[in-house]
């Protein structure tokens, strides 16, 4: 999730690499690199043929053998963030534009038409999941109080436009929304239950709100979990205690709790923001993307 703004952009020395992470083997292929476009946030296609990522307010897709970003048409979406996931038979795209509004773009041919519900420029929409049926959105509502204060909760939307069903309500910051692939559970990571500013962890709900269940708990700041294709196994990015929100250019790990509730790292990495606020798994569950950003010098 980011705040309305623009795009992100590198800084000196810096560079966007794209990976190809062999979970079990521990293989780190990187299939892209830039210098001058700042990308995020890898999904893959249903059919496994191509990555798409996020970077200047457009959206790219490579191939995971590697090659040239080639912008994907968004007709008239506005600017879009690294919020952003495939449809389940892979036809379309839903994205998080700079509007605070969800948009629905058919690959094929670009057109676009906006889903979310005009709720008033105190409140924004960040998608992080679709439904394996393709029915319904979730995404986190942030909404910008009076104060000036900040709520962030999960929600969820008809895909093909409707009313808003709210899950969570209460001043805990929510984020991370994405379904179980037997679209039973939404998984979320927040900072419900702790005490400590930021100090977020990683949870689970059923598609009601009810039943909400901590599945980490530790001294670290865990985000975004990322089910595998099979359910068995929940990749997340993990930061270091202490962080607030989930900055970008941090030291991170990212992580996978294994079937039998055993967490153990994967690879560590420069990055947070962009790195993998979206679902990252390959089709065939053996293989994550994601993104790291390194500083040269």
């Amino acid at each position: 999730m980011t705040i309305r703004q623009g795009a992100r952009q590198l800084a000196t020395g810096q560079r966007s690499r794209l990976h190809v992470l062999h979970v079990d083997s521990g293989e780190d292929v990187v299939i892209a690199e830039s210098g001058s476009l700042l990308f995020e946030a890898p999904n893959w296609t249903p059919d496994g043929a191509w990555l798409l990522v996020n970077g200047d307010g457009g959206l790219f897709r490579v191939a995971p053998s590697g090659g040239g970003l080639v912008p994907v048409g968004l007709g008239d979406v506005p600017g879009i963030n690294n919020d952003h996931v495939l449809s389940p038979d892979g036809s379309s795209v839903f994205v998080s534009a700079f509007d605070g509004h969800l948009y629905e773009v058919v690959l094929a041919t670009g057109e676009s038409r906006r889903v979310s519900n005009d709720r008033g420029d105190h409140f924004m929409h960040f998608l992080h999941g679709v439904s394996p049926d393709g029915q319904t959105l979730a995404y986190i509502g942030l909404q910008i109080e009076p104060d000036g204060s900040v709520l962030t909760n999960v929600w969820t939307i008809p895909a093909a436009g409707g009313i808003d069903v709210q899950l969570t309500d209460d001043r805990y910051p929510d984020d991370g929304s994405e379904y179980s692939p037997d679209g039973a559970w939404i998984y979320f990571n927040s900072e419900r239950g702790s005490s400590t500013p930021g100090h977020a962890q990683l949870f689970r709900m059923a598609i009601d709100g009810s039943n909400v269940q901590q599945l980490t708990d530790d001294e670290r700041v865990n985000w975004f979990p990322h089910p595998s294709p099979d359910g068995s196994r929940i990749a997340f990015v993990s930061f270091p205690p202490g962080t607030l929100g989930h900055p970008a250019d941090l030291p991170v790990l990212l992580r996978l709790i294994e079937a039998d509730g055993t967490v153990r790292d994967l690879i560590s990495l420069f990055g947070g923001q962009g790195t993998i606020n979206v679902a990252s798994w390959a089709p065939d569950g053996r293989r994550l993307a994601y993104v790291d950003y390194p500083i040269e010098g």
